[in-house]
């Protein structure tokens, strides 16, 4: 399914894969809660990935996994 946002095509599918691979290892690790809620700042990181031109999920998944963990190290 494709949905324009703005003047950007994105590929729903694609993201959704991405969020639930990141989200299920994060929240296995306890990175983040487990709940059935969005994690906010986890869609944001992929969605902006996509943005930049990553389309391939798993791809998108361990960067934002790797992205997501070094910005709680840092903070």
């Amino acid at each position: 399914m494709l949905i324009e946002r703005g003047l950007r095509v994105m590929n729903v599918d694609t993201i959704g894969k991405a969020y639930d691979i990141a989200a299920n290892y994060l929240r296995r690790t306890g990175a983040i809660p487990d709940t059935t809620a969005t994690h906010d700042d986890l869609l944001e990181l992929i969605v902006q990935m996509f943005q930049r031109g990553e389309t391939h999920p798993i791809r998108l998944a361990n960067k934002a996994i790797s992205n997501f963990e070094s910005a709680k190290i840092a903070a």
